[in-house]
Parts: structure tokens; C-alpha cells; sequence
């Protein structure tokens, strides 16, 4: 079982959505239960909070190579759409851990789960909101 909040899950549709007939990619972090208040969950369960833009560093990737936009260690997961409606895991996706698919038309019912070997994973999502983080 995965846990995943309802706003990133409504956030990454909506993404796929405006790429459509394009893929995306797009990494994905946890926070623990134990900091989401509103969670009930055990503190230690990871819950999928926040994602990194796909564009944050694009330049400094499309010179040296190097994604600077996502924090290196820091993504549990990975979300990817697929325009062409295949829910599951291809050959094409970058792997992790937790692969979230989504197809169209782009919502709850199209949103699935994929551990790395391409089985699928169960799902929850959570009606809370994650912590506010701060730029200081």
C-alpha cells in the first residue's frame, strides 16, 4: 500500500492533462506520517507530498548532463502519464521504487500504482494537506 495526497494526486493530473499528447515525468518526495497532523497513520508510514518541476534545471541538464532540479536521494517515487493509455509500467519509464501511471482521461480512476518491477501496488489517498514549507 501506498499513500499519496489527494492535492498532489489532483496537481500531477492536471499536469498530464496540459501535456497531453505529450508524456511526463516528474519526481516525486514523501514525508512522514508522524508530520502530516491530520494523517492517521503510523509516524514512520511515508505519505507522497510534493513533487519537483521537470523544467527546475533543464538548462544546466541540457549542457553537462546533469539534473540539478531534483534533489540527488531525496525522491521516493515517480509519476508518469502515458497519452497513448497503457496503465502500467513500460520499458520507456524511468524507475523508482513507487511508479505512479496515469492515463486519460486524466483522473482518479485512471491513476494507478507500480512497484519497479511493474506490479501493481494499491493505492490511498489521503484527504490531507501537507506541512507548509518554508523559503527561510
Amino acid at each position: 500500500m501506498v499513500y499519496v495526497t489527494r492535492g498532489l494526486v489532483e496537481t500531477l493530473l492536471r499536469m498530464a492533462r496540459e501535456a497531453e499528447p505529450d508524456d511526463v515525468t516528474i519526481s516525486l518526495a514523501i514525508t512522514e506520517a508522524g508530520e502530516l497532523p491530520e494523517a492517521d497513520l503510523d509516524p514512520e508510514t511515508p505519505v507522497f507530498t510534493d513533487f519537483y518541476l521537470p523544467s527546475a534545471g533543464s538548462s544546466v541538464n541540457a549542457v553537462f548532463g546533469m539534473d540539478l532540479g531534483t534533489p540527488a536521494g531525496q525522491t521516493h517515487g515517480r509519476f508518469v502519464s502515458h497519452p497513448d493509455g497503457y496503465m502500467g509500467v513500460s520499458k520507456l519509464d524511468d524507475l523508482h521504487e513507487v511508479i505512479f501511471v496515469a492515463i486519460p482521461p486524466w483522473d482518479t480512476e485512471s491513476f494507478g500504482a507500480f512497484d519497479r518491477s511493474g506490479r501493481t501496488v494499491e493505492v490511498d489517498i489521503l484527504d490531507i494537506e501537507p506541512p507548509e514549507e518554508s523559503l527561510a
